[in-house]
This record gives structure tokens, C-alpha cells and sequence, in this order.
């Protein structure tokens, strides 16, 4: 039997659209939907703003450049060949170091592992030169993008491995790092972190903490004020002549975790001409119910990782890595929270459209550091949200500022700021 082209062609599309239709919902409304959001997807310039995979490049024999199975245990959520699966164009791979003790033997140690880190993703770049490449800029983005090539860009979380030591903003920066988280979760010497509250009192941002905000201006490095205390943000905005990015935040009016951002700061927000890009980690999005045991289980957990391995970047063996991941799952089985869905994130955004403007949100998935969702576990399934916001209304102009336009529109002004 002769087939025409045609026919051929409708069968590629019905089986490229099939994992994303709703079971029961009228096929031909929503195949046609579906397949108007994947083009989209497609069309945009698709930005995560933040992802913990260099973790991973660290990890002996796992390999950024072999796909690896969604769900299958050392997998990760990401990798070059799922990126260009999920029609992920660029991501910003963090260097993370934990908060260890604020001494000059602690920031030693810090930079050490920033270094290494920046040198495992230099590596990359070499073996992978036609997988992906580094960007700077957003036209490096774009550029790549269009080469069929993953963009890297590199975000520093925690201003830690900073010392008290303003070289070390300049070497950094030399390196790659275009964004710097200033806190992680506990208080450092730049500024008090929204979530470290051993001190009750929120200090703020430290005398070193402003030189680091106008040095980052300076050179045209975004401040991120993800993770920092509530006092922490207000200052930064009143200090920094550029707008700034909140990587992998959501709205606290949603969930109310410390970590998220209130509506007056998301005002304070827009004022800044900032965007928030939104953290898909299910804790932020949807407050779990309370439960003690399952807290002191898992704090308990992370107690001996910090102390055993330095954190879980500190756990290079693979065989251990999966044993503590293992403990990991078999604690979440035992304790498990109501899943949380894209529906469910797209809420938050609905949320910060109505009260900021769509020109101030974005994605930042924090992958590879806790984020993840039921139906959106790992790059692949990123077009999953794609769908949920064009189900919601969202045209095409907002689905591309959502997916990397606004990110690079506030970096690009940053840049440009830095230039006067």
C-alpha cells in the first residue's frame, strides 16, 4: 500500500503530541493545542535560570554527554542529549558551595571547590564542542542556539568562595560567572540568608555585602536574591543600580515558605525592573503538611551528609552516592507529601503575572538540586509547562518572555548599565 507524504507526516505529529494529551479531553481541541504549544516551545529561546547538574559533572563515570533514563537511580535530571530532547536551549549550571565555617582555612576550601567545579564544566566544553558551549552574553544564547548547540551559562550560589576577598570577584567573573547568588541557607559575610535563623535577628547586608553588590554592578554580574533574607532583598534593591534576578524563587502568597518572595517584595521586584524565575522544587510550591517526624528524619539525614562528605557535592564515589540516594528515596517513601503538579506551579505564575506583569517571571527549575515535579521530573518533560500556560491562555509573546526573554532582557540591561 502506498502512503503519501501527508499521511506520514500527521502520524509524526500524533506520535510526537501523544504523551502530552489529556486522557478524556476532546482529542482534536487538544491535539491542536498541544502541538500550537510544542511549536512554541520550539520557536522560543528556552532559558533555565538555575540547575545544580555540576554536581554530577563531578561524579565519577556519569557522563554529560550519554542520555540517561529518565528515573533510573544516578541519572540526574539532566544531560546535553535530554536538553536538546526537552527543547531546552540554555541553563544556567550553578557553582554551588555549601555554607562552611566563615574563616580564612573555610573560604580557602570554598574557592577550591568553586575552582574545581569551573574546571569540570572546561572540560566539558573540550570533549563536547559540538554538544555545547559557553555563553557570556545573550547573543551568545541566541548564537548557539542556532549552531543546534546547548548554551552554558554560570550562576555562583553562594557568594561563600568569595572570601573577603574583592580579587576574587574579578577572577570569578574572568571565569564565567554572570549571576552570584548572594546566601545559600545559612547567614555568610555577605548578607543574613532567608532561611538560617540561629540569629533571629536579620541583619541584613553586610558592609562587604554592599562592595560586593556595586562590584557585581560594576562589571555587569545580575545579583541574585534567591535565598537571602527578607531585610537581605530590600537592601540589595535600595543599593544596586541594576535590576537584579531572583534565580529559582516562587510567590510566598502561594507557599508560604521564607524562601519564597512575598507580594510587596515582588512588587519591590518590578519597581527594580527584576524578574523572579520560578523554582519548580514542590516544597516551594506547595507547603507540605506539617510533619515533625519526617522533618527530624531527613534533618538528620542532611546532618551526616554536611558532616560525612562536606555535602552532597562532597560524595564523589558513585557507589556511595547511590547508597545515600537510596536512603534518600526509602525516607521519602516512608514519609511522602501529596505530589505536587505543573498545574500547580503555573498557579505561581498566574499569580505573579496578575500582580507584577508578564514582563518580570520566568523558569529557574533548580534540577539536579531538588527540583522537580510529578509530571515534570527531569529536561525531557520540561515542555509539560509549555503546555499548561498555553492551556491557561498565554499567547506565544508571553510563553518566549516566560521562557528565557525576560531573563535575558534583565541581563542585557545589566550589561549594558556596567558599560556607563
Amino acid at each position: 500500500m502506498k502512503i503519501d507524504r501527508l499521511t506520514v507526516l500527521s502520524l509524526l505529529i500524533t506520535i510526537i503530541i501523544a504523551p502530552f494529551l489529556l486522557p478524556g479531553a476532546d482529542d482534536a481541541a487538544d491535539e491542536a493545542l498541544v502541538a500550537k504549544a510544542l511549536l512554541w516551545h520550539e520557536r522560543a529561546l528556552t532559558v533555565d535560570t538555575h540547575c545544580d547538574t555540576p554536581f554530577k559533572l563531578l561524579e565519577k563515570g556519569w557522563d554529560i554527554g550519554q542520555y540517561h533514563k529518565t528515573g533510573e537511580r544516578g541519572s540526574g535530571c539532566q544531560d546535553l542529549p535530554r536538553m536538546k530532547e526537552g527543547g531546552l536551549d540554555a541553563s544556567f549550571f550553578a557553582v554551588f558551595v555549601g555554607q562552611g565555617p566563615r574563616t580564612p582555612e573555610g573560604h580557602a576550601r570554598a574557592k577550591e571547590k568553586a575552582v574545581a567545579t569551573l574546571d569540570a564544566m572546561d572540560a566539558m566544553y573540550r570533549k563536547y564542542p559540538d554538544l555545547c558551549g559557553l555563553a557570556l552574553t545573550p547573543a551568545d544564547a541566541r548564537r548557539l542556539e542556532k549552531e543546534g548547540k546547548r548554551a552554558i551559562f554560570i550562576g555562583m550560589e553562594n557568594g561563600y568562595p568569595l572570601g573577603q576577598d574583592p580579587a576574587l570577584i574579578d577572577y570569578f567573573y574572568k571565569r564565567g560567572v554572570r549571576y552570584v547568588t548572594l546566601a545559600h541557607t545559612a547567614d555568610n559575610d555577605i548578607c543574613d540568608s532567608s532561611t538560617d535563623r540561629k540569629d533571629p535577628e536579620d541583619r541584613g547586608l553586610s558592609e562587604w555585602g554592599r562592595q560586593v553588590v556595586r562590584r557585581l554592578n560594576d562589571l555587569g554580574v545580575m545579583v541574585d536574591v534567591s535565598h537571602i533574607s527578607d531585610r537581605s532583598f530590600s537592601e540589595v534593591l535600595a543599593l544596586s543600580r541594576a535590576p537584579v534576578i531572583a534565580s529559582h524563587s516562587c510567590a510566598r502568597a502561594l507557599s508560604a515558605s521564607p524562601r519564597n518572595l512575598s507580594d510587596d517584595m515582588l512588587l519591590a521586584l518590578k519597581r527594580n525592573g527584576g524578574v523572579i524565575q520560578l523554582c519548580i522544587l514542590d516544597d516551594y510550591i506547595k507547603q507540605p503538611p506539617a510533619n515533625p517526624e519526617r522533618d527530624r528524619a531527613f534533618a538528620e539525614l542532611w546532618q551526616r551528609i554536611d558532616e560525612t562528605y562536606g555535602g552532597w557535592g562532597g560524595i564523589k564515589d558513585k557507589a556511595v552516592r547511590d547508597k545515600v540516594e537510596a536512603e534518600y528515596d526509602a525516607l521519602g517513601a516512608r514519609y511522602p507529601n501529596p505530589p505536587v503538579y505543573v498545574k500547580d506551579a503555573v498557579d505561581h505564575i498566574d499569580h505573579i503575572v496578575r500582580l507584577i506583569g508578564i514582563e518580570h517571571v520566568g523558569i529557574g527549575t533548580d534540577f539536579d538540586g531538588g527540583g522537580g515535579l510529578a509530571d515534570c521530573r527531569d529536561v525531557t518533560e520540561l515542555k509539560n509547562i509549555t503546555i499548561e500556560l498555553v492551556r491557561r491562555g498565554y499567547d506565544e509573546d508571553a510563553v518566549a518572555k516566560i521562557w528565557g526573554g525576560n531573563a535575558m532582557r534583565v541581563m542585557q540591561k545589566v550589561m549594558d548599565l556596567a558599560k556607563k
